[in-house]
């Protein structure tokens, strides 16, 4: 890992990748696999931060032996659960195997198109003949604008900013959101605290391990993992999240008080959906994330809603790939296992171009 010379500064690359998670190292295993030339550009300090920022207890809801990456297993035995820790070490401990060329401290400011791509970043200018945006769909915490019309005194995080029980000072809790990340959280602070849960839309939820095996064991095994967001099926799957473990019955047994949606706000007072009300000392905003693209000033490949149009990660702005986003082409596009297919596919797409255009040779 490295930083960026003045001498790279000057002489574009065949390929930027933006993000060095697992999307972005993976793609720079298939780059360096077809032998380009390549940077990984990050704003984080360390290979696997965002995984380091993340609550304590988090473990992956996939077995170990679904999150290897190409060239290397992870190093835990087949059906244990990593931690959020094992599995930033793990990325830092890839990036360093393979030598992958990952720029620390340079965040991306601005993406633009001219003769070539011209990427300004916190350790200054880069140009690149094709850029891999591989920030993934976790990038800035979305909590609804009603948050405003709470009281100063009541404690209000979002789930990026929770670490453990010890950090939510006593008194009612109210967690927003019942996906995976809400319902998880709802159950650990249960040991310490009083824990209400507001869920908007009842998700479906699926054992984490049926009839003894990993629910991706069976996911495999009957073809869920390579359904297309394209298909039928895909496109209904696509619409609604799934809930691995015991989600909201789990935290009703463990006497967690099940509110429906949340629908105003006054002070201390939150009203819901079935016109019930209570206070709450802490809300916890399990609300998800929103991307944010509004640094790329690519024209064309953004829908009115500022969406990126893609296709499999290919845009219309030839040489500009996407890569690491929920249901890019399947439903594990953005898991840590199963993003080389995607990669992969990219990988070759930008090794294509240079084979078929003329005035795009490889740098030497």
């Amino acid at each position: 890992m490295d930083r960026v010379s003045t001498r790279f500064d000057r002489e574009p690359l065949d390929v930027l990748v933006i993000g060095a998670g697992q999307a972005g190292l993976v793609m720079g295993w298939h780059l360096a696999r077809l032998g380009l030339r390549f940077r990984i550009v990050d704003a984080g300090s360390e290979v696997g931060q965002t995984w380091r920022r993340r609550w304590d207890s988090l473990k992956l809801f996939t077995a170990a032996q679904y999150n290897g990456l190409p060239g290397m297993s992870f190093p835990a035995p087949h059906d244990t659960y990593p931690c959020k820790d094992d599995v930033a070490g793990f990325l830092h401990a890839y990036a360093s195997k393979f030598q992958l060329p990952v720029v620390l401290n340079a965040k991306v400011t601005r993406l633009q198109r001219k003769t070539l791509y011209e990427i300004d970043t916190e350790q200054g200018p880069m140009s690149a003949h094709n850029v891999v945006v591989a920030t993934g769909p976790f990038q800035t915490p979305f909590v609804p604008p009603l948050a405003r019309e709470f009281d100063a005194g009541v404690v209000q995080l979002h789930s990026l900013e929770y670490r453990r029980p010890g950090g939510i000072p006593p008194g009612r809790v109210l967690v927003v959101g019942a996906a995976n990340t809400g319902c998880q959280i709802a159950l650990e602070l249960t040991a310490t605290h009083e824990v209400e849960i507001s869920v908007g839309q009842h998700l479906p939820t699926l054992s984490q391990r049926p009839l003894g095996r990993d629910v991706w064991w069976w996911a495999t095994l009957l073809g869920f993992t390579r359904i297309t967001r394209a298909s039928w099926l895909g496109r209904r799957l696509s619409k609604r999240d799934v809930i691995i473990g015991g989600g909201v019955p789990e935290l009703e047994r463990h006497g967690v008080v099940v509110r429906p949606r949340l629908i105003a706000v006054k002070s201390r007072l939150v009203a819901f959906a079935d016109r019930t009300s209570s206070e709450y000392d802490t809300i916890l905003w399990a609300t998800g994330f929103r991307t944010d693209h509004s640094w790329i000033e690519v024209p064309d490949i953004k829908d009115v809603e500022g969406n990126v149009e893609h296709h499999r990660g290919v845009t219309c702005s030839a040489g500009l790939y996407f890569l690491g986003l929920t249901w890019q082409h399947t439903r594990t596009s953005a898991l840590l296992g199963w993003v080389t297919r995607d990669a992969g596919f990219l990988a070759d797409h930008i090794n294509a171009r240079f084979t078929s255009d003329q005035h795009q040779e490889k740098t030497p």
